[in-house]
């Protein structure tokens, strides 16, 4: 499985963007694919090239969060898993690592869970670590390569500070991946096919649009779509089994007191002559006020 996020484009975040509880108000910006979840996403396509595996994606967020679903399709991803309910709304790592794990328990016979190492949104880096805890299964985190896998464990290298390790762990396991390979993008062929692949959502206000409100008409559909394998699974809170009192904001004990937008101001600019006397007096100056010596 390959857990990503569509997250706020936080080039344009600001004190306006946030809600009175403190969360983003994702409605207000525009919504991109998590980059590192990107990059999990690419190994996950490797390893499925070199191990036959199945991979799996799936996102919790608002109905709109299928678009990263029918991206990841696009790529190369076999299968996708939307995660959303309203009670899910306003969750913080740990409510929302509680709701991961209850669809990979879901899911059923997972081998390996790949996540980016943190989201563009909330720069925790927490998500990951977390599932795996959740989930008491091992984790490898700051991935750069899976250097092999067996039938009972894999072999990764992780980046640690001034170089790297390789670690081996037994399966399953959890990667949380960095930035170390270059996503590939989506194919003329996938987009071709995937682009018709919806949720029951999406489904549903399509054909409320045409006046096909029947039942009957929308079993229709959603089977056919099966049929293409072209359904995008849409779980709710019930489909998953989730404690209703361990998501979303009642299940979220980081509360953010405060958002503040700083700006960065000039301050004095001096201009330095670019002769022997310029460069002399400048360095003087930085001796001077301790810069220097």
């Amino acid at each position: 499985m390959v857990f990503v996020k569509q997250v706020p484009d936080t080039k344009n975040i600001s004190g306006e963007a946030m809600t009175p509880e403190g969360t983003v108000n994702r409605a207000a910006l525009p919504a991109i694919f998590n980059p590192e979840d990107l990059n999990a996403l690419e190994l996950g396509l490797q390893l499925k090239e070199r191990f036959n595996f199945k991979v799996t994606v799936a996102t919790m967020g608002p109905p709109n969060a299928a678009e990263v679903l029918r991206e990841a399709l696009y790529r190369g991803a076999d299968e996708a898993i939307l995660i959303t309910d309203r009670a899910f709304a306003g969750a913080d790592t740990l409510a929302t690592s509680y709701a991961l794990s209850c669809c990979v328990k879901t899911v059923g016979n997972v081998d390996l869970i790949l996540c980016g190492r943190q989201a563009i949104d909330g720069d925790t880096a927490q998500v990951g670590p977390q599932l795996a805890e959740k989930l008491n299964i091992p984790q490898i985190c700051y991935v750069e390569e899976v250097v092999d896998i067996k039938e009972k464990s894999i072999k990764a290298r992780r980046s640690i500070e001034g170089g790297f390790e390789i670690l081996e762990s037994p399966l399953p396991a959890l990667l949380t991946v960095i930035d170390i390979n270059e996503p590939r993008p989506a194919s003329a062929k996938g987009i071709m096919k995937y682009k018709k692949a919806k949720t029951r959502s999406e489904l549903a206000k399509l054909h409320r649009d045409a006046d096909y409100t029947e039942a009957t008409v929308l079993l229709e559909k959603e089977n056919e779509l099966r049929s293409k394998n072209l359904w995008i699974h849409e779980w709710d809170a019930g489909k998953i089994q989730a404690d209703i009192n361990r998501i979303g904001l009642k299940g979220s004990p980081t509360k953010v007191k405060k958002i503040e937008s700083v700006v960065l101001k000039a301050g004095k600019v001096v201009s330095i002559e670019p002769t022997e006397v310029g460069i002399n007096g400048l360095i003087r100056e930085l001796i001077e006020d301790h810069t220097l010596g």
